[in-house]
């Protein structure tokens, strides 16, 4: 996925440079991810996916989950469709150079437990089993750490600082970011940097919601997914059957690509979703964005 660094590339991505004249003009009218955010609403079916994770816990992967199939899933719909991986910063398109999720983590499940942010980096090649490895050790460390992620440790001392040294520090990270200057350190941690973010709302035991994306950094997609149900449906028989469901929301940055092709992304996420058997496996190639 990366190739030689040139002029006007970002530590985290690469300029995308042949785009439509449109797509370069969007960023400049639609200067922040609040005025360029799109709302897509979707319900797919997970029966089949539920008994795969069933099976799966048979044979050993005690904790697999849907969040496990939803981030395999977009990172192989990532290998196919790349343009989704893309991000704007200063007003410019850019591919990133990885694949990073972000996700926030409660340590328990108790109103006065903390919580903190993880990402977790993936491979475009990566199966679903390698998924459920790369984002359990990260999430067990981050547990184990408590309050001392380096995420955590970082926020802390942010949060010493007074109101006024505060704002200063936030408006001279945004400068840096503008111009693609944030050091590499803070790029590692930062939750407002990544290819999509996503969280349950299942396990909190309410809908998904319409997640609004952040000014800050450079994430430009957020999924959220609720509670697995049940619902009657009438087959290509005629028979009706009970299939399990779930409702999921995503929030897109629509500069990064058009919606013809992001249509096509989350068709094969949904895909993917629903048949996580594919998943087990590699992708065949992987497709490199445009230059």
């Amino acid at each position: 996925m990366s190739k030689k660094r040139r002029f006007g590339d970002r530590k985290d991505g690469r300029r995308v440079r042949t785009m439509s004249p449109m797509s370069y003009v969007i960023p400049y009218i639609m200067r922040t991810r609040n005025d360029a955010q799109n709302q897509i609403a979707d319900t797919i079916d997970i029966t089949e996916a539920d008994k795969f994770l069933r099976e799966m816990r048979a044979k050993g992967y005690k904790s697999i989950s849907v969040l496990h199939v939803f981030i395999a899933a977009y990172i192989r719909a990532i290998s196919m469709r790349p343009g989704i991986n893309r991000f704007c910063s200063g007003q410019k398109i850019y591919h990133r150079n990885t694949i990073e999720i972000n996700m926030a983590v409660k340590k328990e499940m108790s109103l006065d437990a903390p919580d903190t942010m993880i990402k977790v980096r993936f491979e475009p090649t990566d199966t679903i089993t390698d998924v459920y490895e790369k984002f359990n050790a990260v999430v067990e460390k981050a547990t184990a750490e408590g309050s001392n992620t380096d995420f955590d440790k970082t926020a802390r001392w942010l949060t010493r600082l007074p109101g006024i040294l505060f704002r200063g520090t936030v408006r001279l990270l945004e400068f840096l970011d503008y111009h693609g200057w944030l050091p590499q350190a803070l790029l590692d941690v930062s939750p407002f940097h990544g290819s999509m973010i996503i969280t349950s709302m299942g396990s909190l035991g309410i809908p998904p919601i319409y997640h609004h994306l952040y000014n800050f950094g450079n994430l430009p997609v957020f999924i959220s997914y609720g509670l697995k149900y049940h619902k009657n449906v009438m087959n290509a028989n005629g028979a009706v059957e009970r299939r399990t469901m779930i409702d999921v929301k995503v929030v897109t940055d629509e500069r990064i690509c058009d919606g013809f092709y992001f249509a096509s992304a989350l068709k094969l996420i949904r895909k993917f979703v629903a048949s996580p058997a594919l998943l087990t496996t590699p992708p065949e190639t992987v497709i490199e964005d445009i230059d």
